[in-house]
């Protein structure tokens, strides 16, 4: 039976003999919680811990695309749709993407997400040529304004093709690149950085009474399983980033019990990405209906995350997460 780890992080100078750091980062733990599908969860050591998955859980992540992952990076969510769940129509043309992207960097992304088909609940399917006529200018743009790290959000080959030659340098596929078999492919063959996220189901229909046998293990598995695709591809782990994919085919229960429990994914050896903002639960819980007025309470799970040692979180209210992460780090 297979055996998951979870690391009890810690942070503080206060650091005990033995303890190990997480991913490289200055936080750490001396003890990780033992899981197994089926069985009781048990607290163990890190010495019991086998030495190869300790190592996944300790080394220092490669930097991705320039971009140190031994710090936390905030990427800036920025769609070229009519019907994205949040900011939909606000960025349809380039000249306005262009200087919401510029805004976004002054204010601190150092990466910036640029989708073209929206992957809200219930959403409708895009087709390729659509998804490029509405992000490809809009990178062209950006990339005349910043040198900064431009994500294409989508899951098509042919739209990931499109944005890496208008200057898109990391693809973020949120079906983790089960959706389009020509997307890996393309991928390994161009060494791109790549996001691999998991979703249940598809957009369309995610949300109709999402189910799992272990939320937090079949995520961790579908993730696993992905990686070692992209391996096979020749991809490196190295260039591969990874999202539990918060909201997507999930319920609340689900998204909390990932949530509390994301160091686990430290155990894939990749850098973490974190994506919640504004999202429904963060309403539901936080008694707030209207989306663009749930910025506290999606900074309060970000740093939760980052807590966790989570490397890269997506958010819509860049200038807001910038500050609250400056004192979250001050006060660490």
């Amino acid at each position: 039976m297979s055996i998951y780890y979870r690391p009890l992080v810690q942070n503080g100078p206060a650091r005990p003999a033995g303890a190990v750091p997480l991913a490289g980062q200055s936080l750490w733990f001396t003890h990780v919680e033992a899981l197994r599908r089926g069985g009781d969860r048990e607290i163990v050591a890190v010495s019991e811990v086998p030495s190869d998955h300790l190592d996944r859980l300790t080394q220092a992540r490669a930097d991705i695309a320039g971009l140190d992952m031994q710090v936390p990076h905030i990427m800036g969510i920025l769609n070229a749709t009519p019907d994205s769940f949040s900011d939909g129509g606000v960025h349809s043309s380039a000249e306005a993407a262009r200087m919401a992207a510029a805004g976004m960097v002054t204010q601190g992304a150092t990466i910036l997400d640029i989708g073209g088909e929206s992957t809200r609940p219930g959403a409708d399917f895009v087709p390729a040529e659509q998804e490029i006529a509405r992000t490809r200018p809009v990178i062209e743009a950006i990339r005349s304004e910043t040198d900064a790290l431009i994500s294409i959000d989508t899951r098509k080959a042919s739209v990931a093709k499109a944005a890496c030659d208008a200057g898109a340098g990391l693809v973020n596929d949120v079906s983790g690149f089960s959706f389009d078999a020509d997307l890996a492919p393309f991928c390994a063959a161009q060494g791109a950085p790549v996001c691999v996220m998991h979703m249940q189901g598809d957009p369309a229909t995610m949300q109709d009474n999402p189910h799992y046998d272990n939320v937090l293990l079949d995520v961790y598995d579908f993730l696993e399983n992905q990686i070692a695709v992209l391996e096979g591809l020749g991809l490196s782990r190295d260039l591969i980033i990874v999202d539990p994919g918060i909201g997507f085919g999930k319920t609340e229960d689900h998204n909390l019990t990932l949530l509390r429990n994301l160091s686990l994914f430290h155990g894939l050896g990749c850098p973490i990405l974190l994506g919640v903002s504004r999202k429904g639960f963060i309403g539901s819980i936080g008694q707030e209906p209207r989306k663009t007025a749930r910025t506290p309470g999606s900074i309060a799970v970000a740093l939760a995350g980052l807590s966790q040692g989570v490397q890269i979180i997506r958010v819509h209210d860049v200038a807001e997460t910038s500050q609250a992460l400056r004192l979250w780090a001050a006060v660490r």
